[in-house]
């Protein structure tokens, strides 16, 4: 980004579809009514990329948002890979990420972008990602979908303040271990320096992973409570789900073990083990469909997570290599489960 007071900043909002147009062109029409842009110096651009859909989603949102980028991301690698397309497809100075089942409040990027330029990416202070207050949609009372991403003690992933009233939730801008994908802005900078986000996730933990990556190498992750989006927690892949379960219980594991403390991944790994060692137990004492099927899934998440825990623990010496910042002092960060 230029110092400049007067210079522009480029902005792109980067949403990823998957056989969800409404929901995305809902999400589209909360970008287009942002404000205070202007006398920012903002230029804000949207890019949509369907994952390989293959439902009309492209050709639909092509007809109805012709003044955006929407590309063809020609299959479903994932939520990393779609935004990495994105990323790669126009480039610019802030990058705000923004789930395609939820809708942005009108001063969502003005502020992002305000918490990101604040202390001008210099000196001890170089800030890589602010993410946003997230609130859930539809819920009465307001409930907290996420204020940021934190990691507890035994390695698991989550939304800071999940569930907690909105009218309860009063944190100050300031500190967060990491940011939440659904809802966030990236300095192009941070991303020049540590990389986009890692498509062999797929989907899940893969911004608590960047977020690891951003803070080893000395770029702060800040939170914004001006920057607010109404979600539809799930909407497009489902919290139930055989892929959701599959990839957060692999990718819990994987990402303890590239980053956390030795203690914090090893409880990680056992955790997972137990796990499926519980889901086979329950299969011999009642040998139900959906026990089978618990029990499969978990086999199937356990051992992709071992498959790939030797590539997974050389990155982890890779990272140690190049970090600007040791390990503990992200630790730090970890909070009780």
């Amino acid at each position: 980004m230029a110092g400049e007071a007067d210079a522009r900043v480029t902005v792109s909002a980067i949403l990823v579809n998957w056989r969800q147009p409404e929901l995305t062109s809902r999400a589209v029409a909360s970008l287009e009514r942002q404000t205070g842009l202007a006398e920012r110096g903002l230029d804000l651009a949207v890019v949509i990329v369907d994952n390989g859909s293959g439902d009309g989603s492209l050709a639909l949102l092509r007809e109805r948002h012709p003044q955006h980028l929407v590309i063809d991301g020609g299959r479903n690698d994932g939520f990393g890979a779609g935004v990495n397309t994105g990323i790669r497809a126009r480039p610019a100075d802030v990058y705000v990420l923004l789930n395609n089942d939820a809708e942005a409040e009108p001063g969502f990027v003005a502020a992002l972008v305000d918490e990101l330029r604040a202390a001008g990416g210099t000196g001890n202070d170089r800030r890589g990602a602010v993410t946003a207050r997230i609130l859930l949609a539809g819920t009465d009372p307001l409930l907290v979908n996420s204020t940021g991403n934190e990691m507890t003690r035994s390695g698991n992933g989550r939304d800071r303040d999940w569930l907690v009233p909105a009218a309860d939730e009063h944190r100050p801008a300031g500190e967060v271990m990491g940011f939440s994908g659904g809802a966030a802005a990236l300095d192009a900078r941070a991303l020049d320096d540590v990389g986009l986000f890692d498509e062999s996730l797929f989907m899940y933990y893969e911004d608590t992973d960047l977020s690891w990556r951003l803070r080893r190498a000395g770029w702060s992750i800040r939170y914004s409570p001006d920057a607010v989006v109404h979600h539809a927690h799930a909407a497009s892949s489902g919290t139930g789900s055989d892929v959701f379960r599959f990839s957060n219980e692999r990718n819990r594991m994987l990402v303890a073990l590239r980053h956390a403390p030795a203690p914090v991944a090893l409880t990680a790994v056992a955790r997972t083990a137990a796990g499926t060692l519980r889901a086979l137990l329950a299969v011999a004492r009642t040998p139900s469909p959906e026990h089978r099927a618990d029990a499969r899934r978990r086999l199937r998440s356990f051992g992709s997570a071992l498959r790939l825990t030797p590539a997974n623990l050389a990155l982890r010496v890779r990272i140690d290599r190049a970090a600007r910042v040791p390990r503990r002092a992200v630790a730090a960060f970890l909070v009780a489960e």
